[in-house]
């Protein structure tokens, strides 16, 4: 057994940083989460219109609804067995905010169904995204999002592309500060940007061989389909 996201990139995982591959294997096979710790230099929205989607997110922990620079910020990775029998992995981040904490959260599964990294957004899992992952030359880490789609009660539908986002992820790890670097960049094909953060943090892992995660980090609701 291995990490799901060593499963979903095979002998690519291979050519990522070592330190990447380390936060990459958390999972029930390593026994470990990972708590990132560190700075936000920025979180950045697009147009103005932009905004009133990204407050409605905020209330289900989707994206964040404010900008800011030089946030505090935290990252928690932590794996367990979901309601139905599949290994995932939380990635609760918070944004320390002056107004208050912000959370984004999203729990992530593997689909060998759809040959991705299922990643269920917020706290009801209502968002799925499809996240194919790469290793980049330089040993970093690149996350592009794939289809989405929106379930509630037996609705199931494709998000167009007008009102859907593309998301990237870059992480790699700075060999001199010892701290990992991401950037984050959610765009629309018609209407450009419309959310990112970039900012640097160092990691702990935590041994949780013999427990699960915090009940705090686990989604409200579950959603089956992949």
């Amino acid at each position: 057994m291995t990490s799901i996201f060593q499963q979903h990139m095979g002998a690519d995982f291979g050519r990522l940083h070592p330190e990447i591959r380390r936060r990459f294997s958390v999972g029930l096979d390593s026994g470990e989460a990972c708590v990132g710790r560190g700075t936000m230099a920025r979180i950045s929205h697009g147009a103005r219109f932009v905004k009133p989607f990204l407050r409605l997110g905020g209330t289900r922990n989707i994206l964040v609804p404010r900008e800011g620079r030089d946030v505090p910020f935290v990252i928690e990775n932590f794996p367990y067995v979901d309601s139905f029998g599949r290994e995932t992995v939380t990635f609760v981040r918070t944004f320390h905010l002056p107004d208050r904490p912000h959370r984004f959260d999203a729990t992530m599964v593997l689909s060998a169904e759809r040959d991705c990294v299922l990643d269920y957004l917020g706290t009801h899992q209502h968002l799925a995204s499809d996240l194919h992952l790469k290793a980049e030359p330089d040993g970093s880490l690149l996350i592009r999002s794939g289809e989405h789609r929106f379930r509630e009660g037996p609705v199931d539908v494709r998000v167009p592309s007008l009102i859907g986002g593309e998301a990237e992820v870059r992480e790699s790890f700075d060999e001199e500060s010892g701290r990992f670097r991401i950037r984050v960049t959610v765009t629309n094909r018609h209407f450009g940007f419309l959310f990112g953060y970039e900012g640097s943090f160092t990691a702990e892992y935590v041994d949780v061989s013999t427990q699960g995660p915090r009940t705090d980090l686990l989604p409200l609701r579950e959603e089956a389909r992949a």
